[in-house]
């Protein structure tokens, strides 16, 4: 539906007497090649990175060809011959330099923050990356004795946390309350607990306390609680009580369990208060040594360890299980994790208020479209950058010996120099000290010993950068675009990366109009799976068809949203199709020996019957072009 619709525009506004060229394109990097080489028996293990990387490009370009034939099938014009690929030695110098431009303003940095990451993939993942689907956790609550009253609460007294993720109890440090929020210190047969007032019911009932046995000793604000000291419940760690707008009473008991190493907001609360980030989890998920008896287990089959260890700690107060929402990793499908580890961002802070300056001075086909791009610049965190993968655009960062980080406009212009020659396996190829312009010093390497990035760039940084790459490069094109046309998901994707990477370095938007289509669904309304067998091949239905069925079928739905595709759908399209064709060929068939010079007759002369239907002509015509512009 994608091309033909894009087909759709170039072919109208060429018909227009526009210039109207349409360059193909294809983003060619990124995890999933390497999971196809490996599904292929290529044993990455057995070659060396360079030797990996020139598979993926084999493999990529061999799916760009076919691909090629399938868009050429559906009546699909476009340069063809030269298209852009992000792989494209020419494309990656200009990805690089817009890195480089970014990194002069100060909006590239390297931090360890606990960003999502998938132990499926091994690699760090990017909001954009990121899907919900439904997942069965468990849900705990679990008691902090008080170490250290500071004369505020009792000494006996207890703080009750509740969380679904029992693996990062290793990880706490502290628990979060919010300063505005009241808080009861409530006596339940004996024992002192501290929860949000506005939250006792619910915990009562979730902890199938007695109602009748449940008494308000003394009441807080949590302000006053700020700096009282709770013990962990197993290990020999404090646990400081510490403030956070970011609590809420939605759920939980309004004091949250807080792991900096382990959750973005618990992470920045973290900051304020000086807090360690405790991350014990490797690559893969597993516990590594810091993680002490845990060492070994893969996070998530550790939830039932650390159950067991908190309940013969006497600190389990109830253990439940609950199905919700949960981020997974969009290739693999699998659940992922917050998980503290060194970084490449770039900044979103610094710019937000310049992009969103953008969008509204960009021109969109729906409101919705504008508020959903709108606020999710808004609601962004910082774009994690840097991927732990080799298939990928390497980040063009050294260090010194002294472990000084070297990202300067000359190194960053000299690698992009060296990509656009010999594309980016070169970095791979040669040593440090090879990439580095000659005659390059620096203060922290005093034995001229350097050393490169291992990481590589978001592949959404690769489809970020096409304005520059392709509108900027090409003769036949113009930057800003006149349209940016996908699927919408990429609200979230390409047109986000887009205007971001092109307001931090250019100030505007890379399009001037915004336009998206919904999904192609079962004829229910389904999505399509393999499982479901319910899969349309697009290949199939032209093979068996036609592309005139195919490109009709798209012209009939209402492209905004998600739209529907059976066999039954595709007969009815059909049948329409067929109407139009011998209406067409009944039509030229009456006209095939008509000669304009010889056998025309000035419309004053026709019958009224002609003039009328003449009119209707004109009428729908005219018609036809303004529902194109209103495309």
């Amino acid at each position: 539906m994608n091309k033909i619709l894009k087909d759709f525009i170039v072919r109208y506004k060429t018909m227009q007497g526009f210039y109207a060229p349409y360059v193909p394109g294809w983003d060619t990097h990124g995890l999933p090649i390497e999971q196809a080489l490996t599904k292929k028996g290529v044993d990455r293990k057995k070659m060396s990175t360079a030797e990996f990387r020139e598979k993926c490009k084999e493999f990529a370009l061999e799916q760009i060809e076919l691909q090629k034939k399938d868009f050429r099938r559906l009546g699909v014009r476009g340069d063809f011959n030269d298209p852009y690929i992000t792989l494209k030695p020419e494309y990656e110098a200009a990805q690089i330099r817009i890195f480089g431009e970014m990194a002069d303003k100060g909006l590239i940095y390297k931090g360890k923050k606990p960003v999502y990451w998938s132990p499926s993939s091994e690699s760090s993942l990017a909001e954009a990356e990121i899907e919900y689907h439904d997942k069965r956790s468990a849900s705990i609550y679990v008691a902090f004795n008080v170490k250290d009253d500071k004369g505020v609460v009792d000494a006996d007294a207890k703080f009750i946390i509740w969380t679904t993720t029992p693996w990062t109890i290793p990880s706490n440090v502290a628990i979060t309350v919010h300063p505005e929020l009241k808080y009861g210190q409530y006596n339940v047969n004996g024992e002192k607990y501290i929860i949000a007032e506005a939250l006792s019911d619910a915990v009562a009932e979730a902890l199938d306390w007695d109602k009748a046995s449940i008494k308000l000793e003394k009441e807080y604000t949590g302000k006053e609680l700020e700096y009282v000291v709770a013990q962990h419940p197993f290990l020999d760690r404090e646990s400081l009580v510490i403030n956070g707008d970011h609590v809420t009473t939605d759920a939980g008991t309004g004091c949250v369990h807080t792991a900096p190493g382990h959750g973005e907001d618990d992470y920045i609360v973290g900051q304020k208060y000086e807090l360690p980030v405790i991350s014990p989890i490797d690559d893969k998920g597993v516990f590594t040594e810091e993680g002490g008896q845990f060492e070994g287990m893969f996070y998530d089959k550790a939830n039932k360890a650390v159950t067991d260890l908190l309940t013969e700690k006497g600190a389990l107060l109830k253990l439940d299980f609950i199905t919700h929402s949960y981020p997974h990793d969009w290739r693999t499908k699998k659940p992922v994790i917050f998980r503290a580890t060194p970084q490449w961002f770039a900044s979103i802070s610094k710019v937000r208020q310049d992009i969103l300056d953008a969008i509204e001075n960009t021109n969109f086909k729906v409101n919705w479209g504008k508020t959903r791009i709108y606020n999710m610049v808004r609601d962004r965190g910082e774009w994690v950058i840097s991927r732990q993968r080799v298939w990928g655009v390497p980040l063009p960062v050294f260090y010194a010996e002294n472990g000084e980080i070297i990202m300067t406009k000359e190194t960053v212009n000299h690698v992009a120099d060296l990509f656009a020659e010999h594309g980016s396996n070169i970095w791979f190829e040669r040593e440090a000290k090879d990439l580095l312009p000659e005659g390059f010093t620096h203060p922290g390497s005093p034995n001229g010993t350097f050393t490169k990035e291992t990481d590589i760039m978001d592949v959404w940084f690769d489809s970020g950068s096409s304005h520059r790459g392709v509108l900027e490069t090409r003769p036949e094109l113009s930057f800003p675009a006149d349209m940016y046309l996908e699927g919408s998901d990429q609200y979230r994707g390409w047109f986000n990366s887009s205007i971001t990477t092109s307001v931090a370095t250019r100030g505007v938007s890379p399009y001037k109009f915004l336009l998206s289509h919904g999904f192609v669904m079962d004829g229910e309304g389904k999505k399509m799976s393999k499982s479901l067998g319910n899969v349309i091949v697009p290949d199939q239905v032209v093979k068996q068809k036609g592309a005139d069925i195919a490109r009709l079928w798209v012209s009939s739905t209402d492209y905004l949203a998600d739209v529907r595709i059976s066999d039954e759908i595709l007969k009815q399209t059909s049948d329409v199709y067929r109407k139009i064709r011998n209406t067409l060929r009944f039509m030229l068939g009456n006209i095939n020996d008509f000669n304009p010079d010889t056998d025309s007759i000035p419309e004053s002369e026709l019958l009224e019957v002609d003039r009328y239907l003449l009119n209707r002509l004109r009428e729908f015509t005219a018609s036809t072009i303004n529902n194109y512009e209103k495309l």
